[in-house]
């Protein structure tokens, strides 16, 4: 018998049902054995056979917010709360927990020196829950991320104008809140960098002996920042300004007012002897602008 004949009779033994299931055998092997080895599509094909069920599962606010709690109290890992916090709102968008993890936010943003993020979170908190009794510490907050940017006094003073107004605005809301007094301290300490600022360019203009320019900046130290440490050493220089362009009028008022105001300070007795080393005594004219300032504050 040939070949090819046996091949016939054997095939022919057969039922056609079990054909047809050796063949869908083979055919679905040879398919699982090419995957592998075929391009880029059979390639994405097979990921979305083998591919695990990344269904989005929905955790409690609370459970989330405990976790952000312990990353940023425990591990001290402010980004990694940050985002936990971010994600509570984001799962329970007008719960409870969400207005916490708000406020926390904000506070684990300021904690690892993320002012703008903090800023941007404690505004969205006053926005939206201007009621709430946390909402004085989130104004705080704000005001409190531009404090701590302040430059030192030989750079732009842009950031200590805002932290002033941002510091009022806590004065101004919640006047007798907990916060009130730490934010007028610091708007002492902003103040105090404002006079600094003046006082170094006022330095500046006396190098180079433009003696108005100078005085301009004096004067904006004493009629603008009376109380702050750099008052004292505003009206020496006008002493030693008004004396160099020989207003001696002015200069004498000026060592009088230091001498009646601060009688203790080096830079009244600087100020006496300048005097004194042109033939003169301090001496207040009650009309000059700085008698007049000086009483005006009752100093």
């Amino acid at each position: 018998m040939s070949a090819q004949r046996m091949t016939r009779g054997y095939l022919s033994g057969w039922p056609k049902a079990s054909i047809s299931a050796r063949a869908l055998l083979q055919a679905a092997t040879f398919f699982l054995l090419a995957l592998p080895l075929g391009g880029c599509g059979t390639g994405a094909l097979w990921d979305k056979f083998t591919a695990k069920d990344d269904t989005f599962v929905e955790e409690p606010a609370d459970k989330i917010y405990n976790e952000g709690l312990y990353l940023m109290n425990e591990k001290k890992d402010m980004k990694a709360a940050t985002k936990k916090f971010e994600e509570v709102d984001r799962q329970h968008p007008y719960s409870e927990w969400a207005r916490k993890s708000l406020l926390m936010s904000a506070y684990a943003s300021y904690q690892g020196g993320d002012y703008d993020s903090c800023i941007g979170a404690a505004t969205r908190y006053v926005t939206l829950h201007p009621g709430s009794p946390d909402a004085a510490y989130a104004q705080y907050l704000i005001a409190a991320s531009h404090y701590d940017q302040i430059p030192d006094i030989s750079r732009d003073q842009g950031r200590t104008e805002k932290a002033i107004a941002a510091l009022e605005e806590v004065n101004r809301k919640y006047p007798n809140s907990e916060y009130a007094v730490s934010a007028k301290a610091k708007i002492e300490g902003a103040r105090d960098q404002l006079a600094g600022k003046e006082m170094n360019v006022g330095r500046y203009y006396m190098q180079k002996r433009d003696y108005t320019a100078a005085i301009n900046r004096y004067k904006a130290v004493v009629t603008q920042y009376q109380t702050t440490r750099h008052v004292e050493e505003a009206l020496f220089r006008l002493t030693e300004a008004y004396m160099a362009i020989g207003i001696v009028g002015e200069a004498q008022t000026a060592a009088a007012v230091l001498g009646h105001n601060f009688p203790d300070s080096r830079w009244y007795k600087d100020a006496y002897n300048l005097v004194k080393s042109g033939g003169l005594e301090p001496s207040e004219n009650q009309g000059s602008w700085m008698s007049r300032t000086f009483k005006k504050i009752g100093l």
